[in-house]
């Protein structure tokens, strides 16, 4: 069982969580500690010490990390992070030299992906698009079983193709970028505005506030989902008008990628079917061709916010083993080329049985 256990890494702005995980995607043992700063060599520092706890319990084999931030193809650089003052950073090669252990490198969102593909939401489905709600929108896309990361590691930014020409400002220098419409920002926006004007709603969030201690001035997207799941019609509304911007961009989403699933996740996913039914609506009702296509299925992620760690444990585990998983899905492309067509003439029209789902 040795070479099936694996650490992964998963490091935030604000926290570095860490877990022993197996091939079933069970976390076995996990570890939690504030970032300790921006700097490089101090992060670099705390994911040794937490690796070592974890390894003097369990002998795992390999270390996956998942970092926000642009990532290079070769899983080794963090290229830039907007939490940490990463910059080019060498990340696998500085770990693995600590640790004498091999070292995967990847962007959150496609550890979180990989991780709902591989034992959550998105079992049994070749064609994902993971979407994660929290303060932007984050992003991953597995395809035939394997993580699509574009020609430079950066792809999967969906928070900013733009959903209004000309509207909302958004920090990366654009305006009307989806995420300043369909993001947990959104929610703490208005709630923030409503505390000002101490409108009924704003009332009722600042006193949701005050009973956990916090400053009225300080509610954010969280007070206004708990709000909407108490039924509040004020929150309630909110919520979907936020769903249907979210349906907006999933229906531009399958114009590119035609995903068989959406799999949502993040804080703002906690809202469940008070953002996701709205969303369904406003994703069919954009959808290109609708009608004469079959529709994507929306569904919330699984894993929560574990997803990371057990997804970068689990990559790093399977290329420290030199396996790939087998494909749910059960399509095999080859060079563009699917098998099946390539064999067409030696297969006399027979069909291709579908494998079997496997665990490495």
């Amino acid at each position: 069982m040795a070479d099936r256990l694996a650490v992964g890494v998963d490091i935030g702005g604000t926290k570095i969580a860490a877990g022993v995980v197996d091939e079933d995607g069970r976390i076995l043992a996990q570890r939690r500690r504030s970032t300790p700063s921006t700097d490089a060599e101090l992060v670099l520092t705390a994911i040794e010490e937490i690796t070592a706890e974890l390894r003097s319990e369990y002998p795992v084999k390999a270390v996956g990390i998942g970092a926000a931030g642009f990532i290079d193809v070769s899983q080794s650089t963090v290229v830039f992070s907007p939490h940490l003052a990463w910059r080019n950073e060498p990340l696998r090669d500085r770990v693995a030299r600590r640790t004498k252990l091999p070292v995967l490198v990847d962007n959150d969102a496609n550890a979180c992906a990989w991780a709902e593909w591989r034992f959550g939401a998105a079992q049994n489905e070749p064609d994902v698009v993971a979407v994660t709600l929290g303060t932007g929108i984050g992003g991953a896309v597995v395809i035939d079983g394997q993580p699509y990361r574009g020609g430079h590691g950066m792809a999967g930014e969906f928070g900013h193709q733009q959903v209004e020409p000309g509207g909302l400002a958004c920090e990366c220098g654009n305006r009307g970028c989806w995420e300043q419409y369909a993001s947990g920002r959104v929610l703490t926006r208005r709630a923030q505005a409503e505390v000002a004007a101490r409108t009924s709603a704003g009332v009722r969030l600042a006193e949701l506030a005050e009973l956990e201690g916090l400053d009225p001035a300080r509610v954010d997207g969280t007070h206004v989902t708990r709000l909407a799941a108490a039924g509040d019609p004020v929150a309630t509304q909110w919520v979907a008008e936020v769903g249907q911007w979210l349906g907006v961009g999933l229906a531009n989403l399958s114009a590119s990628l035609d995903p068989g699933i959406f799999v949502i996740g993040g804080g703002l996913s906690d809202a469940g079917e008070l953002l996701l039914a709205p969303a369904r609506e406003a994703y069919t009702q954009h959808l290109t061709g609708r009608g004469f296509r079959s529709e994507a299925r929306i569904v919330r992620a699984h894993l929560g916010p574990q997803a990371g760690l057990i997804g970068a444990a689990d990559m790093a585990r399977l290329k420290a083993r030199r396996r790939r998983p087998a494909n749910p899905g059960g399509r095999v492309r080859v060079r563009g080329t699917s098998l099946m067509s390539a064999r067409s003439s030696s297969t006399s029209g027979t069909r291709a049985a579908r494998p079997k789902r496997s665990r490495q």
